[in-house]
């Protein structure tokens, strides 16, 4: 799983919001992948052989 965790501005942050990822996540990257200017999560599962790809919309 990968845990998010938004700030809210004033030096604290909200709750975490847990997501699923595939079997056995391996590497986790933050980057902008689909150049909307904010920052987005990708993990790469070594167990599934798949990416997954939290796009961020806040």
């Amino acid at each position: 799983n990968t845990g998010v965790l938004l700030n809210i501005g004033n030096g604290t942050f909200a709750a975490q919001t847990t997501y699923s990822t595939g079997y056995r996540p391996y590497y986790v990257a933050a980057a902008d992948v689909n150049g909307d200017g904010k920052t987005d999560i990708i993990v790469a599962n070594s167990g599934s052989n798949n990416v997954g790809v939290l796009l961020n919309y806040c």
